[in-house]
């Protein structure tokens, strides 16, 4: 009871997004529908382009190069940084979950909003976008890889979550009406 509380005095205070998910879940294209219907007082922003900037190389180069390890700290960082924006809509690494941490940061300015799909229409987006984009469809069994990856990240995306929102066979602005509508954060429209 006093988590549901907390969560509720947290509405008036914050006026952020964060979207979490596995990959595939449309952070990215419900995340940039969801600024452009916030208005232009809101802007979309991924914490893996923060990485990107920050380590002055790909992500798929970080994790060959240098390791997941310091992947993972350039997320804290990147977290860190997104903490500290205002009006903002955060598209969230997959793995964002792993690490407390990042879900402390984000909590602190930001609704936190699962997305979540079923293994299935994951499997099909990224095998739509291809390999260059979606490296676990480079595995040798790229469908059951996703159900492995999901079945353990699961507990981590429900903790963190303070809304979680099923993308499988919807409409974008439906989603992005639900989440304005969940958050109670003014459109700008």
């Amino acid at each position: 009871m006093e988590r549901e509380i907390e969560r509720e005095s947290s509405y008036m205070t914050k006026d952020s997004i964060a979207l979490i998910g596995f990959m595939a879940t449309g952070k990215t294209s419900i995340g940039k529908a969801l600024a452009d219907k916030l208005g232009n007082n809101y802007n979309f922003i991924e914490t893996d382009q923060f990485i990107i900037e920050d380590a002055k190389k790909s992500i798929p180069e970080i994790f060959s190069e240098d390791g997941e390890i310091s992947f993972r700290e350039y997320e804290i960082a990147a977290c860190k940084k997104a903490s500290k924006l205002n009006n903002v809509v955060i598209s969230c690494g997959g793995g964002v979950v792993l690490n407390k941490i990042n879900i402390d940061y984000l909590k602190q300015n930001s609704h936190i909003v699962l997305l979540q799909a079923t293994a299935e229409e994951i499997y099909k987006r990224a095998m739509k976008d291809g390999q260059e984009t979606r490296p676990v469809i480079d595995k040798e069994d790229p469908k059951a890889e996703i159900e492995k990856v999901l079945v353990f990240r699961k507990p981590f995306y429900e903790a963190a979550a303070e809304i979680i929102i099923d993308t499988t066979g919807r409409d974008l602005e439906e989603i992005v009406e639900e989440i304005i509508r969940k958050t109670k954060i003014r459109s700008g429209d």
